[in-house]
């Protein structure tokens, strides 16, 4: 066949597929349009999304988000709730067009592009997906999003498979694009669908939230939105300047220096004057409440939220933070707006606050916080578990729901600072309150005449710490030296003696910094929890049907009995990191004289220690009768849900349930696997610390060789020993314990046999000794077998946090 025969038969072809594509206008002749960042056209009779790519190559952000939740905080699919931010671009490949997410972790910041090429070529980005080209004009092309936009971004059957809640997929029949939330504007396209997942075996969040648990419907939010300008200067990230950081990795770094560059997250913000003390903001920090609160907690979330101007005028400015009420049709997941929402869920659960951020930069372009809203009720409900108010029957008890309001003030103003950047504070307690960034614990009191005194339950107004959290984070500095005015408020912090621990250092089981706890009060952990303690002794005193209104059945005490019960169980917490405790600091080598690490000193372990072991009496674990005579079984028409107390005693309260619950949560605790390590390091190091055959000793004395009056105290001690027994066992057969300390715990385990099993078996007239003769043959079981038998399996406690 010729050439000429070849090209003669090969242009019809040519031509019939070129005609084939329409112009943008012609196939969009009938659609609905909407103009902006990325102009979409709507299909209504066909129910399709198609975009207007006239972007090719260039970067964007792409945010997934979930506009309606499921309503579980188990299985955390929120109302509200962002998802992935990516930096994307669609890049066209023939007659498709693929969506793809740039690796922005590892990048090169020289000048030289092939050496940035060399990186981008050797770390992987991610297609996320790809578009048949449906149309085209000389500048653009018009893809079909409908698939993208209908496929399970946020990962729901992810989630519901992860929390073991079934096996769920997308079902296409009964998913659609929502139109009234696909908008587009100058900077940010908004485009939202409605997806159904069906499923089968559905667990039981499931089966608790969702109308048919077969078929979970669900929203789901593209938000394309255009990169902020290049005006932005990223703000250097310092381990003491209280924000979380935005990482990448930098292959340019000259050698010899790290590679890692580290920015704080924080939003834009620049004085009008920057030579002045004090200056208005170009453009002020707004922050939108979500309507559909109701009154008070309405007005509450508001007075905490405003609680950031006094940071920001600190830092110099005036009125560049503020608050409003969302605007009536405006769209909470809209980029636009910084928003404050209300979820709800069938049961109590965290709140949180969470920001699109630029990956490049760390410029936070969007702040968005969830606040759970059964959270105030349960303030109420520890309330009056420990005043005990209604003596009549009717009272109105607004000092306590006064209380429970300052606590979601708090909680507004604390879950604001994370979407501004900043991390957990859980030093501040100890610092007088010094900071909203900390958990706080209610801090009451019992007055002279015995009641309950809530007045300074929980602080109010801004922290000192988080003052100078903003200073560092927001001042504007670009009229001076700004690493020198960064190191200043680095050092001005110091000079305040304000501490400062997050997260990972503050954790009770690992965790070993004797001033960062969650959910305490005070700077001395052992003597709050003896203050605590008496507190709840007194409130255990009192309880009955004072602690409930008329008309509520006396079986609802017992939701009131668990958290006044378990009072003492975050104080604990805080008093066991004492023990192998070690105190330290962010510290940078150059910033002034250095700490290092310095173990906590005898005496503080020890009081810390003799405290814990206070927990683990029958005089501190026993319900009292009084208590235990008033509540019965559960009312007709009612039952035990999460809250409650599941014992082994079928519909009766369990009068050990509580009581061997908290003893475990100390044992727990105490006989941790790093602590125990902690503590037997320290002491080999230096043997004027605690050590832990001390620590063992006095546990033994304590639990193995009390000397119970009541019949009832006998059940309890005996019921402490087959948990520390047990306890003691699963460590000396784990591998997280080492071996010189796996060595201390079985000792003490083969004393504890030998003791209990040295007489031969009682006759049928000498029950008194049955249970030690029946933890001794366990423990002999476990030391000859290697395994404990399994014959008793400890009561899980009813949820604490978030309190």
């Amino acid at each position: 066949m010729t050439p000429y025969l070849v090209s003669t038969l090969l242009l019809p072809m040519i031509t019939h597929a070129q005609a084939a594509i329409k112009s943008i206008d012609e196939f969009t002749d009938k659609f609905n349009h909407f103009p902006g960042y990325y102009s979409f056209y709507s299909d209504k009779s066909n129910g399709k999304i198609y975009l207007d790519v006239d972007k090719l190559s260039q970067p964007f952000l792409l945010q997934h988000s979930l506009p309606y939740g499921v309503g579980s905080n188990d299985i955390g699919l929120d109302r509200g709730q962002l998802g992935g931010t990516h930096l994307v671009q669609f890049e066209r490949f023939g007659d498709k067009v693929m969506l793809r997410a740039n690796n922005t972790y590892y990048r090169a910041s020289a000048d030289n592009s092939a050496e940035q090429q060399s990186v981008k070529e050797a770390f992987a980005s991610s297609i996320l997906h790809g578009f048949k080209v449906v149309a085209e004009d000389s500048d653009s092309v018009l893809i079909d999003y409908t698939p993208y936009l209908l496929s399970d971004v946020h990962g729901v059957s992810r989630r519901l498979k992860a929390t073991k809640q079934g096996s769920y997929s997308l079902d296409q029949s009964r998913s659609a694009v929502y139109s009234p939330r696909s908008k587009a504007f100058v900077k940010n396209t908004e485009l939202e669908a409605v997806l159904t997942f069906k499923g089968k075996d559905p667990g039981k969040y499931v089966r608790q939230a969702v109308a048919d648990p077969y078929a979970i419907t669900v929203h789901q939010r593209h938000s394309l939105i255009a990169l902020p300008d290049e005006n932005y200067t990223p703000r250097k990230f310092h381990p003491q300047s209280g924000f979380w950081s935005i990482e990448h990795k930098d292959y340019s770094a000259p050698l010899g220096e790290s590679m890692y560059v580290r920015y704080i997250p924080r939003h834009r913000l620049e004085k009008k004057d920057p030579t002045a003390k004090v200056s208005e903001a170009v453009k002020p920090i707004v922050y939108y409440l979500d309507p559909g609160v109701p009154e008070p907690v309405r007005t509450a979330l508001l007075d905490g939220a405003r609680w950031w101007e006094q940071a920001f005028e600190a830092a110099g400015y005036k009125d560049a933070f503020q608050v409003k009420i969302l605007p009536e049709h405006a769209d909470p997941m809209d980029v636009r707006y910084n928003v404050i929402q209300w979820v709800h869920r069938a049961t109590r659960g965290w709140s949180y606050g969470a920001s699109v951020v630029d990956p490049r930069s760390g410029e936070i372009i969007k702040g968005h916080v969830t606040l759970g809203s059964l959270r105030v009720r349960q303030d109420i409900l520890i309330a009056e578990a420990l005043a005990a108010p209604f003596i009549k029957g009717d009272e109105v008890t607004q000092r306590l729901h006064e209380m429970a309001l300052d606590r979601i003030r708090q909680l507004s103003a604390h879950e604001i600072g994370h979407t501004l950047g900043i991390a957990h504070n859980f030093a501040a307690s100890g610092d007088e309150r010094a900071s909203v960034m900390d958990y706080p614990h209610p801090l009451v009191q019992f007055d002279t005449q015995g009641k309950l005194d809530v007045s300074e339950g929980y602080a109010k107004g801004m922290g000192a710490w988080d003052i100078q959290a903003v200073k560092y984070g927001y001042s504007d500095f670009s009229a001076i030296n700004e690493a020198e005015a960064l190191a200043g408020v680095i050092q001005e912090t110091k000079d305040r003696g304000l501490g400062y621990i997050s997260d990972a250092d503050a954790r009770p089981k690992g965790g070993a910094h004797p001033n960062a706890h969650l959910w305490d009060n005070g700077a001395d952990p052992a003597t709050e929890l003896r203050r605590v303690l008496g507190i709840r002794k007194q409130a255990l005193a009192q309880f009955g049907v004072n602690n409930i209104q008329n008309g509520v059945a006396l079986s609802q005490l017992e939701e009131k009995l668990v958290p006044l019960y378990l009072f003492h169980r975050y104080q604990v917490e805080s008093v066991v990191k004492l023990i192998g405790g070690v105190d330290y600091h962010y510290e940078v080598r150059g910033e002034g004289p250095l700490q290092g690490a310095e173990v906590v000193v005898k005496a503080e372990q020890a009081d810390a220690l003799n405290a814990l072991l206070e927990t683990l009496t029958p005089e501190a674990l026993a319900i009292p009768e009084s208590v235990l005579a008033v509540i019965p079984p559960k009312a007709y028409g009612e039952s035990r849900n999460r809250e409650s107390v599941h014992g082994r005693t079928g519909l009766p309260l369990d009068a050990m349930a509580l009581p061997e619950m908290a003893s475990l949560h100390t044992l727990n605790l105490l006989l941790n696997a790093e602590r125990l390590n902690r503590v037997a390091q320290q002491y080999a190091r230096n043997t004027k610390h605690l050590g832990s055959n001390e620590l063992l000793t006095k546990l033994h004395s304590v639990v193995f060789k009390a000397n119970p009056g009541s019949e009832m105290a006998k059940k309890l001690n005996e019921r402490v020993q087959y948990l520390t027994a047990h306890r003691m066992a699963t460590l000396s057969a784990s591998t997280k314990v080492d071996p010189e300390v796996q060595a201390q715990l079985r000792f003490y385990l083969q004393q504890i046999a030998d003791t209990y099993t040295e007489e031969p078996m009682f006759s049928s007239a000498d029950k008194s000794k049955a249970f030690e003769q029946y933890l001794g043959e366990h423990i002999q079981y476990f030391l000859e077998q290697g395994q404990w038998p399994e014959s008793f399996k400890p009561l899980a406690m009813p949820p604490g946090s978030p309190i």
